[in-house]
C-alpha cells in the first residue's frame, strides 16, 4: 500500500504546489518548516510565508538543529506586516500566559490581504493544477480567501495535542469532557490556561473553520488514537460541518533516528558523552516560559539537593522580535555552578533538543509540556517530569501523567499560582530518576511508546503520504 501511495505522489508532483502559512510563534513556525521539508523531499514545490522577522527566526533556529537539513529548496515569502511592539516578558506577572506575545498575534490578522495576493499569484501559474495551502489553525482568518480560488484547497494544521484540541473544542460547545477526574481548581480550562484576548482570537478563527478541506494533526495515531476518533465523530458547533472525513495524524515530523550530519561537537553533547547511561535529567522550559528569580533559585536548589546529574537550559522567554532584544542573563544562586560542576551543566544557549533527548545518557526530561517537547520526548523514549505553565501545556501534562502514564508531576495545575518549592522539585526528580517503582513504570511505558511511534515512521510515514496523495489527486 505504501509503495502505491509513494508512486502516486511521484507521478503528481510537477503540477501541485504547496503553500505553508504558519502562526508567528516558535513552536508553530518550527512544525510547519519540518513539514515543508518532508513535502519538498517528495518532489513538490513548497512555499513558506510569514513576516520577515518570523521567516528569519524559523530559518535560523532550524539550522541550529543539526539533525535537520538546511532550508534550501523551500521558497520563503516575507509578508508585509504592520510594525508591532516587542516588549520584554514579565516574570512577576500574576498571569503565566506570555502576554508579551500578544502584539504579534494581533498583527497576524493583518496578513489576510498579503496572503490572498500570494495565493492568487501562485495559483495562476500555468503549470499549477492545484495550490494546496497548509495553514496553522490560528491562521484560519488569514487564509479565508483560498475558498474563492478555483484550483486551491486549504488544510488546517493543528499544533497542540489532539487531546488538548478535543478538550478545548468541547469547552467551546459548552459540554466539557471529563477525561480525568480532578478538582475544579486543578482542571485546565480556557479561562485558566489563556487570557481573554486569546480566547476571543480563537473564536475569530473558528468562524472560518468550515472553509478548510481537511485537518492535519501534529500527532501520532499510536499515541492519541482515541482522541482522533472522538474528534472525527464531532460536528462543528457553528457551521454543522461533518468532521468525520479528511483528517490525518502526520507526526512525528522530525527525524526519529540519528544521521551522519549530526554535529557531535556541541558542548552539551560533549558533556553528555562523559555521563553514564540514563543518568541525566534534561531541564528545559521552551521558548515562551518566564520564571521569577525566586522560582529559578528553588529549581536550582532542588536540582542540587536531588544529587542527580542534570543538563539545564536556562533561557528567558523569547520576545516577539528575537533579533531586536537585549538578552537577559538569568541569575543563579551564588556558587551554584561551581558546586554542581561535574554533576550538572547549565547552558544559556539554544540547545539541540532532539540530539539531547536521543543521547543515551539522558534518562528524564523536566518540561513545560509544550507539545513539540512532549512528542520529541516520547519518540526518544524519555519519560517526563511535568511542569506546565500556560496554553495547551496543562492538558498535555495531564495526557503524559494521567492517561499515557509516561511522566510524574512536578506541579499539578491546581498549584499553578504557588511557588514550586525545592523540596517538591527534588521529590519529582527522585521519583523519575532514582530506583522507584513509579520511575521504573513510566520509563517502561515511555520505551514502549517510543517503539510504536518509530514504527509508524518506518512504515513509510503512511498517514503523511496518504494526505499528500489525496492533496495531489
Amino acid at each position: 500500500m505504501a509503495n502505491n501511495i509513494t508512486s502516486k505522489i511521484a507521478a503528481d508532483s510537477d503540477d501541485v504546489v504547496f503553500l505553508m502559512v504558519p502562526f508567528p510563534a516558535q513552536s508553530h513556525l518550527n512544525q510547519l518548516l519540518h513539514l515543508s521539508h518532508l513535502i519538498r523531499s517528495r518532489g513538490f514545490p513548497v512555499h513558506y510565508a510569514a513576516s520577515a522577522v518570523h521567516c528569519l527566526q524559523a530559518k535560523l533556529r532550524h539550522e541550529h538543529d543539526t539533525l535537520l537539513l538546511n532550508t534550501s529548496g523551500i521558497i520563503f515569502h516575507e509578508l508585509p506586516t504592520p510594525p508591532f511592539n516587542s516588549p520584554p516578558p514579565e516574570p512577576y506577572s500574576s498571569v503565566k500566559f506570555p502576554q508579551h506575545f500578544w502584539p504579534s498575534f494581533e498583527a497576524s490578522l493583518n496578513l489576510r490581504q498579503p496572503v490572498a495576493a500570494l495565493l492568487r499569484e501562485l495559483s495562476s501559474v500555468d503549470t499549477t493544477r492545484r495550490l494546496v495551502i497548509i495553514h496553522d489553525y490560528l491562521m484560519n482568518y488569514v487564509v479565508q480567501d483560498a475558498a474563492s480560488v478555483p484550483n486551491a484547497e486549504s488544510y488546517s494544521f493543528s499544533c497542540p495535542s489532539t487531546f488538548c484540541t478535543f478538550c478545548i473544542r468541547r469547552q467551546f460547545t459548552g459540554k466539557p469532557f471529563p477525561v480525568v477526574e480532578l478538582e475544579p481548581q486543578a482542571t485546565p480550562t480556557l479561562d485558566n490556561c489563556f487570557i481573554p484576548k486569546v480566547a476571543n482570537f480563537f473564536s475569530i478563527q473558528r468562524q472560518f473553520d468550515h472553509l478548510k478541506h481537511g485537518t492535519l494533526f501534529s500527532t501520532c495515531r499510536a499515541v492519541e488514537g482515541p482522541y482522533l476518533d472522538l474528534l472525527a465523530q464531532t460536528t462543528h458547533a457553528d457551521a454543522s460541518v461533518d468532521m468525520k472525513t479528511k483528517q490525518w495524524a502526520i507526526a512525528p515530523l522530525f527525524p526519529v533516528t540519528a544521521n551522519d550530519e549530526e554535529d557531535k561537537a556541541h558542548p552539551t553533547l560533549e558533556w553528555l558523552d562523559k555521563q553514564p547511561p540514563n543518568s541525566v535529567i534534561y531541564v528545559s522550559f521552551g521558548s515562551s516560559t518566564t520564571m521569577s528569580h525566586e522560582q529559578i533559585n528553588e529549581l536550582a536548589i532542588g536540582l542540587e539537593e536531588s544529587k542527580q546529574r542534570f543538563l539545564w537550559v536556562l533561557r528567558d522567554a523569547d520576545r516577539v522580535d528575537i533579533f531586536n532584544a537585549e538578552s537577559t542573563i538569568l541569575q543563579l544562586p551564588e556558587g551554584f555552578e561551581e558546586r554542581v560542576k561535574g554533576v550538572g551543566k547549565v547552558t544559556r544557549d539554544w540547545a539541540p533538543q532532539l540530539e539531547i533527548l536521543r543521547h543515551p545518557s539522558v534518562g528524564g526530561f523536566m518540561s513545560h509540556c509544550g507539545w513539540n517537547s512532549c512528542l520529541e520526548s516520547l519518540t526518544m523514549g524519555v519519560p517526563l517530569a511535568t511542569w506546565p505553565m500556560h496554553s495547551d501545556q496543562p492538558h498535555n501534562a495531564l495526557l503524559m501523567t494521567h492517561i499515557l502514564k509516561v511522566g510524574v508531576q512536578v506541579m499539578g495545575w491546581g498549584e499553578r499560582d504557588q511557588l514550586v518549592t525545592s523540596s517538591a522539585i527534588k521529590k519529582s526528580i527522585e521519583n523519575l530518576m532514582a530506583s522507584s517503582d513509579e520511575g521504573h513504570a513510566v520509563r517502561r511505558r515511555a520505551e514502549e511508546l517510543s517503539k510504536v511511534i518509530k514504527q509508524s515512521v518506518d512504515d513509510d510515514h503512511w498517514e503523511l503520504n496518504s494526505f499528500i496523495a489525496y492533496a495531489a489527486r
